[in-house]
């Protein structure tokens, strides 16, 4: 049982950096976007093209990747997002689709289909007090818990932080109190794409780079999202935690490949519940 709750907090710190950025970018931008499978898809290929094709160091190559996954995100924004303002959540959802669909095809035709590894070495597990430990476990959680510091950082004690939190309670007020809209939307797609990034690496470190990895972690990360309350970032982390660990009880009942259903079925059940999630408030890190 042990074991089973440890692994599901890694494995809900694992979904935690791309519900964050999902919940960070509707908090602020007011749509779904769809396209973070895809963006932490990206966000791997090309750590692994620093790491393994240039012979980086894996963190080294961590900081170049996020580099330039952000600058991919910001060209996005400028070429689909931008002139869709003002459109609706909806119309905005629909281009995050064609996004998502369009990057996973160029990842596959630049890279092919087969599955790839980071350069890094394999290190034996520990043994802490009956649990088995992997060295990669012990990456995500430095890792995410170093992320999500940062960001609460950012978001409680910066000018940006606070720029953000106003745009997203109310960007019309925030518009006349002279905030530049355009600067946050710039920042909150470079956060994003940052977590997504990570994300990618710590999902690759815990199985293999390949096309579909985004793929598999979209509904797990939409259903973290939900679960802490979708307006709420920070809130996000919190429901990762919850259906990690509750994807990983499951398995005492289920086969392990049945875990999606668990998701699926959290999100129906809360839907249903409390369709505003478990830590619902208004606004951005709150």
């Amino acid at each position: 049982m042990g074991q089973l709750i440890f692994n599901g907090l890694v494995t809900g710190l694992l979904i935690a950096l791309p519900a964050l950025s999902l919940a960070l970018v509707f908090s602020v931008l007011r749509f779904a976007n769809y396209a973070i499978g895809s963006m932490l898809t990206v966000g791997a290929y090309l750590v692994y093209a620093f790491n393994a094709g240039l012979g980086w160091p894996l963190p080294l190559a961590a900081l170049a990747g996020g580099a330039v996954g952000a600058g991919l995100a910001l060209a996005i924004d400028r070429l689909v997002y931008e002139p869709l303002k003002g459109r609706g959540g909806v119309t905005l959802l629909v281009a995050s689709i064609g996004v998502g669909i369009a990057l996973e095809n160029a990842v596959r035709f630049i890279a092919g289909s087969s599955t790839r590894g980071f350069a890094v070495e394999v290190a034996r597990p520990l043994r802490l007090h009956g649990l088995r430990i992997n060295q990669e476990q012990i990456t995500t959680i430095a890792t995410v818990l170093l992320a999500l510091a940062v960001v609460w950082i950012v978001f409680r004690f910066t000018r940006l932080g606070r720029a953000m939190r106003a745009v997203a309670d109310n960007a019309d007020l925030a518009a006349v109190r002279g905030i530049p809209r355009r600067q946050v939307v710039c920042a909150v797609w470079v956060i994003s794409s940052v977590l997504a990034t990570l994300a990618g690496v710590l999902v690759g470190l815990d199985g293999n780079v390949d096309p579909q990895m985004g793929w598999n972690y979209i509904l797990p990360v939409f259903t973290a999202a939900i679960l802490g309350g979708i307006g709420n970032p920070m809130a996000a982390v919190a429901g990762a935690v919850v259906l990690g660990i509750t994807e990983e009880l499951a398995t005492l009942v289920l086969a392990p490949h049945y875990r999606t259903m668990v998701a699926f079925a959290v999100m129906a059940l809360l839907l249903l519940v409390r369709p505003t999630g478990l830590f619902a408030a208004q606004g951005t890190a709150k």
